[in-house]
């Protein structure tokens, strides 16, 4: 793995993390999740039309709009989910619990998903190794959890 794409990876987990503390704090000063909750998508909004230009928008003809899978489309309320979590549970909580949880969360379903080949993923057998990795992120998340 190039180390640039491995540091752009380790800048995405960090920013998740803060954007946690800030997307809390926009709803405790606010007192109105939903508003906050519109707020971070009007600003995701403003990023992706931002880099448009550096990354290319070119509009897809009906029939690859056709073949897009039904489940793909249920992407952006799956993230809408997760951006009200975040908002009305990671105050509760604190980052590092609500982060472990929901890390540890995506890596257990990663090997599922990765082991099954499952939503246009690669099949990657989950082997000793891989279940190893997924039982310590559990118990480091009850680690983190005590108190």
């Amino acid at each position: 793995m190039p180390i640039l794409i491995a540091l752009a990876a380790i800048a995405a987990g960090i920013l998740n993390t803060v954007q946690t503390g800030a997307n809390a704090s926009l709803n405790k000063a606010l007192d109105q999740p939903i508003l906050a909750a519109l707020i971070v998508a009007f600003t995701n909004a403003l990023i992706y039309l931002l880099a448009a230009p550096f990354l290319g928008l070119d509009w897809p003809g009906g029939s690859r709009i056709a073949a897009v899978p039904w489940w793909a489309w249920l992407g952006g309320a799956m993230g809408g989910t997760y951006v009200l979590a975040m908002i009305l549970l990671a105050d509760k909580l604190g980052a590092a619990i609500f982060t472990g949880l929901t890390v540890t969360a995506a890596i257990v379903a990663s090997l599922v998903l990765d082991h099954f080949g499952w939503l246009g993923f690669v099949q990657h057998t989950a082997g000793p190794w891989r279940m190893l990795g997924g039982v310590l992120m559990i118990g480091g998340v009850a680690l983190i959890s005590l108190t």
